[in-house]
């Protein structure tokens, strides 16, 4: 009779032995599933704040280069390592000193950098008083004649390359804007994809 007490009793302690393994090991598996999704939650905020992102263009002041409801790929890590150069379209943050109110952001085109001075005269963009040929825009300014402005250090003059009378609220309505406020470059057109295009 005792032999097959301390069998049973044996077999208790195995069973008991395995169920608290199976919940070690479920407890350590979802550990494990946790800490992953964290880290993942991590580099996904990490990218989206540091890296890149997408953004929608809001209006018609890029036109004829960028139409409202397309989707821009955003390359933010570049704020970080370069200047931007004159050309390049970025997203700039609204802020105290400029809010249009519609929009958070705004998507224009750097047309002047830090050291340069800028004009607007009989319709066309001069710069350093060298008139610029602008192929991204489909009329000549029509919203009358500004500057001449020197742009200072640490800043850009912005434009829309929709050049229509009072199509683009930009640097000649609200001045030069700090780079700081930078939020990154537009590389590309990413949706729709019948116009996906670098840029």
């Amino acid at each position: 009779m005792s032999f097959f007490v301390s069998r049973n009793e044996t077999n208790k302690a195995t069973a008991q032995y395995k169920q608290e393994a199976e919940s070690k090991s479920f407890t350590h598996e979802l550990w494990d599933w946790t800490k992953s999704i964290l880290v993942a939650l991590l580099v996904v905020i990490l990218v989206h704040q540091f890296g890149f992102n997408l953004s929608t263009v809001r209006g018609n002041s890029m036109q004829p280069t960028l139409q409202e409801g397309e989707w821009l790929f955003v390359n933010k890590a570049i704020t970080y390592f370069k200047a931007p150069k004159r050309g390049e379209i970025v997203i700039i943050k609204e802020s105290e000193d400029f809010t249009l109110a519609q929009h958070l952001f705004l998507v224009k085109r750097v047309v002047a950098v830090s050291g340069d001075e800028v004009q607007g005269r009989a319709g066309f963009l001069y710069i350093n008083g060298v008139k610029i040929e602008e192929p991204y825009t489909d009329t000549p300014i029509q919203d009358g004649d500004f500057g001449p402005t020197q742009i200072g250090q640490g800043n850009v003059f912005v434009m829309g390359d929709n050049r229509h009378a009072a199509a683009s609220a930009d640097s000649r309505r609200f001045g030069a804007v700090p780079t700081s406020l930078i939020q990154g470059r537009a590389e590309c057109i990413v949706w729709p994809l019948a116009v996906a295009a670098g840029l």
